[in-house]
């Protein structure tokens, strides 16, 4: 390829498969191949949960950067990001990024929460900043120091799960959905029709004996064949499946937007189909009480300002909301202005002292959404704070909405 080339071969990803070691990253490619079973909820659960390694592993075999996308391409700026990182770093420093990756690599953990701060990092440097990895190169509690114009201020990079504010995890839905999809395909098969089976969780889901325990009550309820079973953990209602405007032809794919219609954003859904007779069984399931997605942000936020600032210099929180669907986050968007509002409550509060900013951002701006939020983050300012108007970090605190 000549110098000349407009479209040039982008660099390999050799160096960051290096960087984490061949051998973990192979075995993590094994493990996640094994977690992403085709069929299963779960498996699905899993391929989106660690989509940001499978990509780039897919980036990382034979010629496929070259026909990478511009969300690709971004994921592959951030991990030479992170070896060009490790190249400048003294080798204890680098030592504990090598740590950080291998642990990213490990169990249910992703590699999420240091893309995040390379990418927190390379927008500040994008906006004017001089950036420095405290973090890592002198075991600051806070993440980054930033500078621009005379102005300095200390970055905590957190990830909160929005599993944390969900009464009923989605995690759990999936396992008990994979738990119970055999027997409900037989039974089924034995009972041709169009079923609906609503949940109430009045506390939502808590552990893995409530999990196993409401996978014995949907069971029971089966085989007894009864309609209704009511106790202080659920509700349980089996109705005929009568949707507004749906059809008795109707095909099951089209059933999840029906029903999401119906039970709004918050409910979870699962439908199950007989394809040889044409029967469906539907699930949906609601808490007792909404999510709390926002207040666990602002949680973290607050663990985040009283134990990694030090007060020394103006703090700015960027937060990383893991776990989301496009709904959630369109929801926490939305006109009820959520986020916002229990953010903006967060900065009244006597921790935010020591900060003059909150950012959130989620996979829909790392990955490039098209719906993702303008500017790659929502931020937030504290116009309580002394430095809430030196100009010098006007492009970091500036509120974005």
């Amino acid at each position: 390829m000549s110098a000349a080339d407009p479209h040039p071969e982008p660099p390999s990803l050799d160096a960051f498969v290096a960087l984490c070691g061949e051998d973990q990253w192979q075995s993590r490619l094994a493990d996640l191949g094994l977690r992403a079973r085709p069929g299963s909820l779960s498996g699905r659960a899993a391929q989106q949960r660690h989509a940001l390694e499978l990509a780039l592993s897919r980036l990382s075999e034979g010629k496929a950067l070259a026909r990478a996308n511009p969300a690709e391409r971004r994921l592959c700026a951030l991990a030479r990001d992170a070896v060009a990182l490790a190249e400048s770093l003294p080798q204890a420093a680098r030592t504990r990024l090598q740590d950080r990756l291998i642990a990213g690599l490990t169990g249910e953990a992703t590699l999420i929460p240091l893309f995040h701060l390379f990418r927190t990092a390379s927008l500040l440097r994008g906006r004017g900043f001089a950036v420095r990895f405290d973090g890592l190169a002198e075991e600051a509690p806070y993440d980054l120091l930033v500078e621009r114009g005379g102005a300095t201020a200390e970055v905590v990079c957190e990830t909160v799960s929005a599993e944390e504010g969900r009464p009923v995890p989605r995690g759990d839905w999936w396992a008990l959905v994979d738990a119970i999809n055999p027997d409900l395909q037989t039974w089924l098969a034995a009972h041709p029709g169009r079923y609906l089976l609503k949940m109430t969780l009045p506390e939502g889901i808590a552990g893995p004996d409530q999990l196993a325990e409401l996978q014995r009550r949907i069971t029971a309820l089966l085989a007894e064949q009864k309609r209704q079973d009511a106790g202080a953990q659920a509700v349980l209602k089996l109705d005929p499946l009568m949707l507004a405007g749906a059809q008795a032809a109707d095909r099951a794919g089209a059933l999840p937007a029906r029903l999401r219609a119906q039970f709004g954003p918050e409910a979870h859904l699962a439908v199950t189909a007989d394809p040889g007779s044409g029967s469906v069984f539907a699930m949906a399931a609601r808490a007792g009480r909404e999510n709390g997605i926002a207040a666990a942000v602002c949680r973290r936020a607050t663990l985040a300002a009283e134990n990694r600032l030090t007060g020394e210099r103006p703090g700015i929180l960027a937060m990383f909301l893991e776990d989301l669907d496009r709904l959630d986050w369109q929801a926490l968007r939305g006109e009820q202005l959520e986020l916002e509002g229990a953010v903006r409550r967060f900065l009244t509060t006597p921790p935010a002292r020591r900060v003059v900013a909150v950012s959130c951002t989620s996979r829909f701006e790392m990955f490039g959404a098209p719906d993702a939020a303008p500017e790659g983050e929502l931020r937030f300012r504290n116009p309580g704070h002394a430095a809430a108007r030196l100009p010098g970090l006007a492009p970091a605190i500036s509120s974005s909405v």
